[in-house]
């Protein structure tokens, strides 16, 4: 449970606490249980750099200090409050290249705020910051390759193309807008300054398309999840199963202002938990 600051590892709070990500966490077993919370303190370690209140230059040199970090771990000789993540690592066999195309995607955010990408650059914004996260962790699932890889590339980018459409408002306040310049275009909006996208009335037209992408890829993930028994696959299912809540309710709130913040509480985690059998 790690991060890095000033060229030094230094724990940060395990934030999923809480969260759908936690709860689909906490029902694996111990093994399975530490490693996977090995990965999401990386993740939301490089994740707070790429996010940070710093200079654009000091929070690519942190992402480096990380890059080189990774590169120890694989090499045998993992920094200072490392062991864990090494540990998982070499039990689950974890990839290099996984963990530095997360770094890759969150110097993408580092470098320069993203507003309307094309579905090109998106996609492979997604592959690096959720689907690269996706292929660590069905290793820890214990998945076969060609089914894990499968499900990381659906899941991970109906996870992420959900979070784009639940924190529209939250990116715009940072001058980020994560949809796609296609789907702008399609819906006649000719503006890409953020907040301007976001007051436009055709946003919706828009960001029905996102939707529809995020349905096609959670159904791309079911498939490959209704393959194998549920003691196997609980965690994934979980995610999904709150993530197509969420996206259902967006889409049911719509996109015009003002728009109300879509969460699953924890009575709507119990609820999902006990609808589809997890508990």
């Amino acid at each position: 449970m790690s991060g890095l600051s000033e060229g030094r590892l230094a724990p940060v709070p395990r934030s999923a606490s809480g969260s759908s990500f936690y709860a689909a966490m906490r029902i694996l077993p111990a093994q399975k249980r530490r490693a996977m919370f090995e990965i999401y303190d990386f993740c939301r370690s490089v994740d707070d750099i790429a996010d940070g209140d710093g200079d654009r230059r000091a929070r690519l040199d942190q992402l480096e200090r990380w890059r080189s970090a990774i590169d120890a771990v694989f090499d045998g000789s993992p920094p200072t409050g490392l062991g864990g993540l090494a540990q998982a690592v070499t039990e689950f066999h974890l990839r290099r290249e996984d963990f530095l195309a997360i770094i890759d995607g969150m110097e993408m955010d580092a470098c320069a705020d993203i507003s309307c990408p094309d579905s090109a650059t998106l996609d492979l914004y997604c592959d690096r910051v959720a689907s690269a996260a996706g292929r660590l962790s069905v290793r820890v699932f214990g998945l076969p390759r060609a089914d894990g890889m499968l499900l990381a590339f659906h899941l991970g980018r109906a996870l992420q193309l959900t979070n784009i459409l639940r924190d529209l408002d939250e990116d715009a306040a940072k001058g980020r807008l994560y949809l796609p310049s296609e789907s702008l275009q399609a819906a006649g909006i000719a503006v890409v300054e953020p907040a301007r996208v976001l007051a436009h009335p055709a946003l919706g037209h828009a960001c029905a398309t996102v939707v529809a992408r995020a349905r096609h890829h959670f159904a791309g993930a079911n498939e490959v999840l209704s393959r194998y028994p549920l003691r196997i696959v609980r965690s994934p299912v979980l995610m999904a199963r709150v993530y197509q809540n969420i996206l259902g309710r967006l889409a049911r709130r719509g996109f015009a202002a003002p728009r109300c913040r879509v969460r699953v509480g924890r009575l709507g985690l119990l609820w999902i938990l006990t609808r589809h059998g997890l508990i």
